[in-house]
This record gives structure tokens, C-alpha cells and sequence, in this order.
């Protein structure tokens, strides 16, 4: 089973190692969707969403809303902002019945990533 939960920021970046528009600082509001799987606990639920929530509001929402993002990683594409955000949920993310299985960054309403930590 899957537990799903949504988010939005906005943060500006460049990308200097690009060549093209998006080396030039801009800004999006990106969209987060965090997916955890596992099996209903002895309450029914995989994981409350509103732990989920507040992991992701502190963890992540805190430092990427409204920063540049150049300031948090070198070379903000959604692939490294993928990564990023597993790294800082994945362990935070594990429980007796569930795991951290997914990350989707949306950079724009039709172009983004998905990460399930396996690089």
C-alpha cells in the first residue's frame, strides 16, 4: 500500500552547468509529492499523515521554500533536488511497517522527476 502526500514551494535558481534559459536565475513553484509504502498498523494507517506532514514541512519545506536554491546544492536541477530530498527524509521516513518509497519533484505543471533512491 501507498500513503501519499503533497506539497508546494517556491524557490528561485539557475542552473550554471546548463546551457540554454534556465542558466539564468528564475524561479518556480515547484510541487513535492512524497510516497511512503507499507502495511496498516494496529490504527489502520501506513504512517498518520499528519507525521508525514510535519517530517516533510521541517526536513525539507523549511529550507526550500522561498530560498535560492543555489544556495542548498550546486546545480539545482529537479533530478538533484530528487536526491536531495530523499537523502534528508529517507531514515526519518522508516518505521516498523513502512519506508520512504518515493519522491516526485515537479518543476513546472508538466515536467519533473521521480527518485526511489536507487543511484
Amino acid at each position: 500500500m501507498f500513503i501519499l502526500k503533497e506539497f508546494e514551494f517556491d524557490a528561485a535558481h539557475y542552473l550554471p552547468e546548463y546551457h540554454g534559459k534556465c542558466e539564468k536565475l528564475h524561479g518556480h513553484t515547484y510541487k513535492l509529492v512524497v510516497k511512503v509504502e507499507g502495511a496498516p498498523d494496529a490504527e489502520g494507517m501506513v504512517i498518520d499523515f499528519i507525521v508525514l506532514k510535519n517530517i516533510v514541512k521541517d526536513e525539507v519545506l523549511s529550507k526550500l521554500d522561498h530560498a535560492c536554491l543555489n544556495d542548498i546544492l550546486p546545480q539545482p536541477s529537479a533530478e538533484n533536488i530528487a536526491v536531495w530530498v530523499w537523502h534528508r527524509l529517507e531514515k526519518l521516513l522508516q518505521g516498523p511497517n513502512y519506508k520512504l518509497y518515493e519522491v516526485e519533484v515537479w518543476e513546472t505543471k508538466t515536467s519533473g522527476c521521480i527518485y526511489r533512491g536507487d543511484l
